[in-house]
């Protein structure tokens, strides 16, 4: 709290944050739902409980909006990301333990890749590529690819001490990630039906398997 700031402008600032997240979330639903071109900013309006001045107030028009929520999905897909690597191993006794860590970690990253919020971003980006063709660089910056960098950084670690055989840390980082989610992209019908529970686990293990015997030590 800054020096005299009163409540009132306290609340009033808070409140403004609020609105604005609930309009981003209303458009999120109201974009993966009805698509770029049905959504309107009346129905987001409409949505989020807010007159549709507010929305041009606080976030200017339709395209503005939609490139906003675009950005804020991946970074909060990013953010998760990066608190399930809190637990990614760093210095394994040995290579039983290495997999078993690795085994406790994937299934927290992979809820990052297939969260629904995760999915209807992914469905907007295809969706609109064309329309929006500088959109996908700017989700990748500040998502997937910070993603990718700090997975690599920790896969770099593990190679030079030893515990993996890593020569390109940003493709081994890839093959991790892709071993871990492509079958899940199949399995799941792009997000449209729930995976059960023992079947991702099933996934998870065969990709982890997979990439550790790709990846093991001379």
């Amino acid at each position: 709290m800054s020096a005299g700031e009163t409540t009132r402008e306290r609340t009033g600032r808070r409140g403004r944050v609020d609105k604005r997240e609930a309009i981003l979330d209303a458009a999120l639903r109201v974009f993966s739902r009805e698509g770029y071109e049905r959504a309107s900013i009346d129905m987001i309006a409409a949505e989020a409980g807010v007159a549709k001045p507010t929305i041009y107030n606080h976030l200017g028009g339709k395209e503005n909006l939609f490139r906003q929520i675009m950005v804020d999905a991946a970074r909060e897909t990013s953010a998760k990301f990066m608190a399930a690597l809190d637990g990614f191993p760093t210095d394994p006794a040995d290579a039983a333990e290495l997999r078993a860590r690795l085994l406790a970690v994937a299934p927290a990253m992979v809820e990052c890749f297939h969260h629904p919020e995760s999915w209807a971003l992914q469905r907007l980006l295809y969706a609109e590529s064309v329309r929006f063709p500088d959109l996908y660089g700017d989700v990748r910056a500040n998502g997937a690819g910070q993603v990718a960098d700090a997975l690599a950084g920790r896969l770099a670690r593990l190679g030079n001490a030893g515990h993996l055989r890593i020569a390109d840390p940003d493709r081994a980082a890839a093959h991790f990630i892709a071993l871990l989610t492509h079958e899940l992209v199949g399995l799941s019908e792009l997000g449209n039906r729930e995976v059960p529970p023992a079947e991702v686990e099933r996934v998870v293990t065969a990709g982890v398997d997979a990439f550790l015997r790709a990846y093991a030590p001379a």
